[in-house]
């Protein structure tokens, strides 16, 4: 049985603990207000702009554009969007399996890393990470989501690869956030059947001037910017959101560690007692 110092000792040591992810989780609950607040209100613009998208898609037709047709490149590119930073429960693990769970194999991957954690974590599973941009995270802005986008394209254009995703974490509300993987280039005219299928019903087609080659040429960049940084403001609410519940679930099992010790000790400290008062009555009965 471990010593009443020994027991100190630990519940000290597991009340400093506790001060700390209470402190944690105070910052991050200040940070997920600010980054909630951020990602509702950019989220309207995001989705305006991918139905924007989809409806041209559909009323233009059959277009003949470099963003639309696959190339002859196998090679996957793939935006991972993580954190810099740990103590997050599962939130950076989550996106990991989502990549290593793609079906996609490593070989064929290309990945362009918006945090460390996830990029260190595929890298030691011998993924190849062509670029970083780590540093974005802090405090993303719609400039960073450009240097992405134009890479990825970059790529996509010099037929280096052949597809390109987004992989992030999707903020549905303060205790759930899901890892989500979606495909960003070439466009699937499969996601967008019901857009189709009115256009067909009302017989329109969309006009584009000058031409709906470069119209697509200018407007499809900026849509694939779009949706990067919204998926960075997500990503950044739901990291703040997954480590307030982390540090709020470790705080709670550091307040039963603490009770479990404290127990231990009174026990301890009443054997401590009884043992000493035994041996003061056995030794005054020894000397009457």
């Amino acid at each position: 049985m471990a010593s009443m110092r020994d027991i100190k000792r630990r519940k000290q040591s597991v009340s400093s603990t506790q001060q700390i992810t209470k402190a944690m989780k105070l910052v991050s609950t200040v940070k997920l207000q600010k980054a909630r607040q951020k990602a509702e209100q950019t989220s309207p613009y995001f989705n305006a702009m991918y139905s924007t998208i989809c409806s041209m898609l559909a009323k233009a037709g059959t277009v003949d554009n470099k963003y639309l047709k696959p190339n002859d490149s196998i090679k996957k590119a793939i935006i991972v969007i993580s954190s810099n930073r740990g103590l997050a429960g599962g939130y950076n693990s989550n996106i990991v399996k989502m990549v290593t769970g793609s079906g996609f194999a490593k070989e064929d991957c290309k990945l362009y890393v918006i945090g460390h954690k996830a990029g260190e974590a595929l890298a030691h599973r011998g993924y190849e990470v062509a670029a970083d941009y780590s540093p974005a995270m802090e405090a993303p802005i719609y400039a960073d989501a450009m240097a992405v986008s134009r890479d990825v394209l970059d790529a996509f254009c010099a037929q280096e690869v052949g597809e390109i995703y987004l992989v992030y974490t999707h903020f549905k509300n303060t205790v759930s956030q899901v890892p989500t993987m979606i495909k960003l280039l070439p466009a699937d005219l499969s996601d967008i059947e019901e857009d189709v299928e009115a256009t067909k019903s009302n017989g329109a087609l969309m006009n584009f001037e000058p031409n709906e080659e470069v119209a697509l040429e200018l407007i499809i960049p900026k849509y694939v910017t779009s949706l990067i940084y919204g998926a960075l403001m997500e990503a950044v609410a739901s990291e703040n959101g997954a480590r307030m519940q982390a540090m709020d679930s470790a705080t709670n099992n550091a307040e039963d560690i603490i009770s479990d010790l404290s127990l231990k000790y009174n026990r301890a400290r009443q054997g401590s007692i009884t043992q000493e008062l035994t041996e003061i009555i056995a030794g005054a009965e020894a000397l009457s």
